[in-house]
């Protein structure tokens, strides 16, 4: 009997453990492309650890974001559309209520500890606001090194203002504040943000760089492949590895400085960052989670970043908050390697422009019709007097999806048309 009864505790133990909701990690790289990652294709930059991650994973060929920083991160927080949270350009998205802010808040109140590491200077308040315990955070983009002794680059941890050494290296001091989080949490299930430095301009030379480099881009990326490489190192080595949700994600396309490194197969993308072609939202997906996601599976599901937060509440068995329009769809069932239900389209928000878009087809705010079968290298017009019965189809179905969407009658583009900047008069209200 004591046998039987030391059996059948071991047993339940481990249906607990098996049971047990993943810790999550969502990397997010900054103006890194689908051109840029070995896996996908990249001509120029090697990436040996993502390569890993989507060998040993899987790796989504049609996932979206913004095309900007601010917009496209707005979206990966609240789980809604630019014209429902009002980010659809660069200053807007800082302005959002700080109630849009759902991802930290999700987490808390699934009972994880949560920590936000990195970039955070296109959202409002701080990561303390909106829900994480531990946090870092930095002004701005692309922050690596103090470059004077007499300007030192300011930082943020928990709050308390820092100020970044001459000698420090902001990517590698963002590395060690993850694992320190990580291995204060062994025993309680964590949500850990990482929204990276790399590789958004102005590049500098990386730890690892030789002093006579002539690809200091190249050499960027490869500094973040080998930090996501000793972060997931450090998971294996503290026995966190094995229910551990990594994903891998880029916050837009690739910028113009960089689209001569960021070919495939000598090809070069439709668009780039700030566009509202493919390049512009198209990003590198890779989700890992050892025997849960399905090894070396490339999905070709349509997914965009609004998705993430309905995802994680349906892996966290967490509500959303009722009364608020969400606009993702789970994939989580695909991360387990099951067919789910995957969305019939996409749509993307830029300032005042917008398309939706589905396997085969984008229609635009301006009503134009572009055949997308050789993306993402082309998009193809269709004339608007077509009379293909296929395009003519395809019209008639992503209209009726921007009229149930209406983006016109939401939460209007009061910047500059580029998604970038306010509009000139309340940029000079503000300055004066």
């Amino acid at each position: 009997m004591r046998i039987t009864s030391l059996f059948i505790t071991l047993l339940l133990s481990l249906c607990a453990a098996s049971a047990a909701p993943p810790n999550v990690i969502l990397i997010l790289a900054d103006d890194l492309g689908i051109g840029n990652v070995g896996c996908y294709g990249s001509d120029h930059c090697k990436t040996p650890n993502l390569d890993q991650l989507a060998a040993t994973g899987t790796r989504f060929t049609h996932a979206f974001t913004g095309a900007l920083c601010g917009p496209s991160r707005a979206l990966i927080m609240s789980g809604r559309y630019a014209f429902r949270n009002g980010s659809s350009n660069q200053d807007a998205s800082t302005a959002m209520p700080l109630r849009e802010l759902q991802m930290g808040l999700l987490f808390k109140k699934a009972g994880y500890a949560t920590a936000a590491i990195g970039k955070w200077g296109q959202l409002p308040g701080g990561p303390e606001t909106a829900g994480f315990d531990e946090s870092l955070r930095f002004k701005g983009s692309g922050v690596y090194r103090s470059r004077k002794a007499d300007h030192l680059e300011p930082y943020w941890i928990n709050g308390e203002e820092h100020q970044l050494a001459t000698d420090e290296y902001m990517p590698d001091l963002m590395h060690q504040r993850a694992t320190a989080f990580l291995k204060a949490n062994l025993t309680k299930p964590f949500f850990l943000y990482y929204p990276m430095s790399h590789v958004h301009g102005d590049i500098q030379p990386t730890p690892d760089s030789k002093p006579d480099s002539k690809d200091l881009f190249a050499d960027n990326v490869l500094y973040m492949d080998k930090l996501a490489g000793k972060l997931i190192a450090e998971l294996e080595a503290l026995n966190l590895r094995r229910n551990t949700l990594i994903l891998f994600m880029g916050d837009n396309g690739t910028p113009k400085g960089q689209l001569e490194f960021s070919t495939i197969g000598g090809r070069s993308l439709s668009g780039m960052k700030g566009s509202m072609l493919e390049g512009g939202g198209l990003v590198p997906f890779i989700a890992n989670w050892p025997g849960k996601t399905p090894s070396g599976k490339i999905c070709q599901d349509l997914i965009d970043s609004t998705d993430l937060l309905t995802t994680f509440s349906s892996l966290t068995e967490t509500p959303l908050p009722a009364g608020t329009v969400f606009d993702g769809h789970s994939f989580a069932p695909q991360l387990l390697g099951r067919p789910g239900h995957p969305r019939e389209w996409i749509f993307n928000q830029l300032a005042a422009m917008w398309y939706v878009r589905d396997a085969h087809w984008k229609l635009n705010h301006l009503g134009e019709l572009f055949d997308m079968s050789r993306a993402p290298f082309e998009e193809k017009m269709v004339p608007a007097g077509s009379t293909d019965a296929t395009a003519t189809a395809a019209r008639s179905r992503l209209a009726a999806v921007l009229a149930g969407l209406n983006p016109a009658g939401g939460i209007p583009d009061a910047g500059d048309g580029t998604g970038r900047h306010a509009s000139k008069s309340k940029k000079k209200a503000r300055e004066n």
